[in-house]
Parts: structure tokens; sequence; C-alpha cells
């Protein structure tokens, strides 16, 4: 990701998350994401409204919709989730977090200990297929990784314990006073 050239740290847990909420908002699914260049490309079935008959008012019109997210845009998203949840707030305070927001984080800090080049992925009834590209001294190759809808739900409920700082015992090394 070029928003973060020349740093050594390329945080996909919140440049997806960020993502994902925006996704969770306009109410996508079966989303498709390629890394680019300069951002992200985007594929996701949106439903749309149309002016047709009753019965596709009540069902309504799904279309596939392709977004180009440049990196000012994820920036702009990240000030914008980051405002959102707030400093610290309750998650009450701040709203539900929706599903794609919730996956793409845990997805995100995945890629991140994987430290790709580029990434890739795809959803397939609720479960999600990474193509990661790696480059070292040696070449470049790919690796692929599935999260099943199960490893997504785990790994989200797993979540919170892995961004708490942890609290020392009484007595054990590292509490203080006593």
């Amino acid at each position: 990701m070029r928003i973060y050239d020349g740093s050594p740290r390329q945080d996909f847990e919140e440049v997806l998350r960020s993502i994902g909420a925006y996704l969770d908002g306009r109410g996508m699914k079966d989303v498709l994401l390629m890394e680019a260049p300069d951002g992200f490309i985007v594929q996701a079935l949106a439903h749309v409204s149309t002016a047709g008959t009753a019965w596709t008012e009540a069902v309504g019109l799904v279309e596939k919709e392709t977004m180009t997210f440049l990196d000012e845009d994820i920036g702009k998203f990240m000030d914008l989730a980051m405002a959102r949840r707030g400093q610290g707030a309750a998650p009450a305070a701040t709203g539900p977090v929706g599903r794609y927001e919730a996956a793409f984080r845990v997805i995100g800090r995945y890629i991140d200990e994987q430290k790709p080049k580029d990434i890739f992925f795809f959803e397939q009834e609720g479960a999600f297929v990474l193509r990661l590209h790696h480059v070292t001294q040696n070449g470049s190759r790919h690796t692929l990784a599935e999260f099943t809808r199960d490893d997504v739900e785990a790994l989200i409920s797993k979540g919170p314990t892995l961004r708490m700082p942890a609290i020392p015992k009484p007595g054990s090394p590292g509490a203080t006073g006593g």
C-alpha cells in the first residue's frame, strides 16, 4: 500500500476494517477485493431500488458494483472509522460492528502477520479465499489461505483478547504496588 511507503508498518487490519465498514454501510455482499498500486479495487453485490412491477419492488434488484478506492479514499475511510468508534468508547455507544468490518479486521490481522507484497481475496458463501503475493530474495511466490465462516467467527470472538493489554495479577512479575 502506498499509504505506508517509507514506513515499516502495513496496517491491513485497519485498512480492510475501514473498507468493510464502508461496505456494511452500503449493505453490500459477496465481495471481491484486489490491491492495486494506488489503492484497492472492490467488487460487490448491491441491492438497488427499481421502478418496476410490484414483484420486483418487493424483491429488489441486485447489481454487481465495481469501486476503486485510492489511497486518499482509504485514508478518509480510516479517519471516519476511527471517529465512529471513538476513543475507547463501548460498542453500544458507537453502534454495532457490521459483518464485513469485523471479518475484514481479522483477515487484515492475518495478512499483517504474513507481510505480503500485495493481496487479493474473494468471498464465497461467507468464506474468504486469499491469495497473498510474497517477494523474497529467492523470487516471488503466491500463497493461498481460506477462512471458512466458522474460522472468521472464531477469530472475531477472539479479537477482543488480542486488542486488550494484559493486566498483571497482583504479585506477578510486572505488577506494581502492593
